[in-house]
């Protein structure tokens, strides 16, 4: 990994929007994945890249600006997502900030539950954050077509900016592409000027090549984002899917010219995870990835041990957990 990188708050020109194109059968079956080789490459990542000091700080900024700061439980409330919002604001402490010179640091996005959109958004007023909202049944996505699509409808109304669907996972273990294709465009359009993320599930989709072949389908029925997992799921986001999916990205842009967007989501809450999949990215896709526009980080708990790690770089001892509160 390089060792210089652009500041966390730098925004580079924005990528035009995936336009819906057309099913291509044809390309969705020549898709294979060798799955021993995607294991043996992505056994290789964490000890090939890694960054120390003041690089390693400078990439745990970057992947701050990179979080959709989460909070999906049944027993959300009104407070904490407003302390979440607070948090999304300032997400470390401000002397450690200053510390590191660093101004202007925020996460990438809140995201939220639909009764908890308005809030968000209310505690977000005058900034650039945007508000995603989980929708379509989440997370089995099992409900009506009909009551997803006004679901979808439902959070933009209410202010949602970005919406995080569920595919019907049937469609893929079934090999109906067409089905899958239709319901993925359904939601886009329904999303309206509101970007969407496709989450595939993987973990339930039982085969890397199912998972090669899904996010192929979804990015031409105009999803802006593929995202493995619901964080709901028993495995959720992995190095080998998400080099696969990594990969279906590269080749669509190649043979497209249009940029979609990457959230790997469930499982990643350790600084040293983080730059990983910040290495992968950065391998596979390239430096313009490695932007909130077509890279984010579906996480929690993950903030907090990033900022335990950049106290530690400023003051060479780590601190309690509770020192660096979520909200």
């Amino acid at each position: 990994m390089e060792r210089n990188i652009e500041t966390a708050t730098a925004q580079p020109p924005s990528v035009p929007r995936l336009p819906v194109m057309p099913l291509d059968l044809d390309w969705v079956a020549s898709v294979q994945a060798n799955t021993s080789a995607i294991e043996r490459r992505c056994a290789t990542l964490p000890g090939r890249r890694s960054v120390k000091k003041e690089y390693q700080a400078a990439w745990l900024l970057k992947a701050i600006s990179l979080m959709d700061l989460t909070t999906l439980s049944g027993d959300d409330t009104q407070n904490r997502v407003r302390r979440l919002c607070a948090k999304a604001r300032q997400p470390v402490r401000a002397d450690l900030l200053a510390a590191l010179d660093m101004k202007g640091l925020t996460t990438g996005a809140i995201c939220v539950y639909h009764d908890m959109i308005e809030t968000a958004v209310d505690a977000l007023e005058g900034t650039d954050i945007p508000v995603a909202a989980v929708s379509t049944g989440f997370p089995a996505g099992l409900s009506p077509l009909h009551l997803r699509i006004a679901e979808i409808r439902e959070s933009v109304a209410a202010g949602a900016h970005e919406i995080d669907i569920v595919i019907s996972r049937r469609h893929v273990l079934s090999g109906n592409w067409q089905a899958l294709y239709d319901e993925m465009k359904a939601f886009r359009e329904a999303c309206g000027d509101a970007h969407v993320k496709a989450i595939l599930a993987t973990g339930e989709l039982g085969s890397l090549r199912n998972v090669a072949r899904a996010s192929l389908v979804c990015m031409m029925a105009g999803a802006d984002f593929i995202k493995t997992s619901t964080g709901k799921e028993s495995v959720n986001a992995t190095l080998p899917v998400s080099l696969v999916m990594i990969r279906a990205i590269r080749e669509f842009h190649e043979r497209t010219g249009y940029m979609v967007g990457y959230k790997p989501a469930g499982g990643i809450s350790k600084a040293k995870d983080a730059l990983v999949y910040l290495a992968l990215i950065k391998d596979e896709l390239g430096t313009r990835w490695l932007q909130p526009d077509l890279f984010r980080f579906g996480a929690s708990s993950l903030l907090g041990d990033i900022e335990r790690q950049l106290e530690h770089h400023i003051t060479g001892a780590y601190s309690a957990s509770y020192r660096h509160a979520m909200g």
